[in-house]
């Protein structure tokens, strides 16, 4: 599919991350002109040459949660470098973990992990609904096995990602006649975050890759292969899709923690 699609944008969110920076990479080598966005201080030097088509745009998705002012600023610079290849794909994949046990979440935490993990994309849908409908094109969100299966420590991001799995489906409903809304819930996916959690047990790692059926843990790349096919234009019947990208430890009963 390399280079076929060559008119159309696709906005990235969360593209400085290990998995966004991939996808940003992955996609623009697709033809897509990207549209990858992250915090101003993560985006590359502006001196720095920059990949063909990929544009950098600086934004705080908890800012851009409330609407208003700066998701109208944000718009109109998005806007004005997709006036000649329409916008036809929103990648909602920044995300915010803020772990620990219920009873020691301030509310501070709750309200950045739902402003970034759910609010933002509701915010973004509704500000470029119209240019998808336009578009006829797609949104897919980066949910997290978390929606569905989850252990202690991570009652808010499961929370954020069990309500973005139930925004997939409830706006695949909805909107779906003129824009496809479409879910991926990985498992674990090998990050220099990731494994940077991992420095001091190797072991633990190795017994991680192992509860995979598939024998091992998925790569950013996967992620991208996944998002690749949900996004491409031709694939007008997948709507409502919750994406399963666990190597099958979604079956699976337990894990090694």
């Amino acid at each position: 599919m390399t280079g076929q699609i060559t008119d159309r944008s696709v906005l990235i969110t969360g593209a400085a991350g290990g998995i966004g920076a991939t996808l940003v990479k992955h996609l623009q080598g697709e033809g897509w002109q990207v549209l990858a966005t992250d915090r101003a201080e993560l985006a590359p030097d502006p001196a720095a040459d920059q990949p063909p088509l990929v544009q950098w745009l600086g934004a705080d998705l908890e800012e851009l949660a409330l609407g208003g002012e700066p998701l109208d600023r944000f718009a109109a610079e998005l806007e004005a470098i997709t006036c000649s290849k329409p916008l036809t794909a929103i990648v909602h994949n920044a995300a915010l973990q803020r772990l620990g046990r219920f009873a020691e979440l301030s509310s501070a935490d709750w309200q950045a992990t739902l402003a970034v993990n759910l609010l933002a994309p509701v915010a973004i849908n509704r500000r470029f609904l119209n240019d998808l409908i336009a578009s006829k094109g797609s949104i897919v969100h980066i949910s997290s096995i978390h929606s569905q299966l989850t252990k202690a420590g991570f009652t808010a991001y499961a929370t954020s990602k069990a309500a973005l799995s139930g925004l997939t489906r409830a706006l695949s409903v909805e909107i779906g006649s003129q824009v496809r809304v479409n879910a991926i819930e990985p498992a674990a996916i090998r990050t220099s975050m990731l494994e940077a959690s991992f420095v001091h047990q190797p072991e633990q790692l190795a017994l991680l890759e192992s509860f995979h059926p598939s024998g091992s843990i998925g790569t950013p790349l996967d992620v991208a292969h996944a998002v690749s096919y949900l996004i491409n234009p031709d694939n007008s019947f997948l709507n409502g899709c919750i994406l399963q990208l666990g190597g099958g430890i979604h079956g699976r009963l337990h894990d090694p923690s």
